[in-house]
């Protein structure tokens, strides 16, 4: 894949997720202001995203889109090394298992409560099903 088409491929990917956390970080509002009362000020959800427990299973997603926007913003060039590592992390990341611990158990049950999670898990998938980043075209280039 050309280096512009690896750029657009894993920025592509990365809006999909930016999408996904958004979506994910809005339905877990609803479930902490039903359980706890109304979030008084945007700057105290933003204290409760980086640092209340409720939150903290979303991390993951915010440091793999970080991850992204620090490699798409390096000074050195893409390599398709690069972009696979972080494509394979987002396939592994968004994997919902019911009943689990972690992640993967929350992301079940954000899947299963709101229409909006699973429209923006559609958009990730179809990144991966698409090929946006190919892991047969990124093996053995950098």
């Amino acid at each position: 894949m050309e280096r512009d088409g690896l750029r657009q491929g894993l920025t592509e990917l990365r809006g999909a997720l930016l999408g996904l956390h958004k979506a994910l970080i809005e339905s877990e509002r609803v479930g902490y202001e039903k359980t706890f009362g109304r979030i008084a000020s945007p700057y105290q959800f933003l204290h409760l995203l980086t640092s209340d427990a409720w939150f903290a299973w979303l991390r993951p997603v915010s440091q793999l889109i970080t991850a992204m926007d620090e490699i798409l913003e390096a000074e050195e060039p893409l390599t398709a090394a690069g972009a696979e590592v972080l494509s394979r992390q987002a396939r592994a990341l968004l994997v919902a298992s019911a009943g689990a611990d972690g992640f993967s158990g929350h992301y079940d049950e954000a899947l299963q409560r709101d229409p909006d999670v699973v429209l923006a898990h559609a958009a990730a998938a179809r990144c991966f099903r698409m090929g946006i980043i190919a892991p047969e075209r990124a093996r053995g280039r950098g």
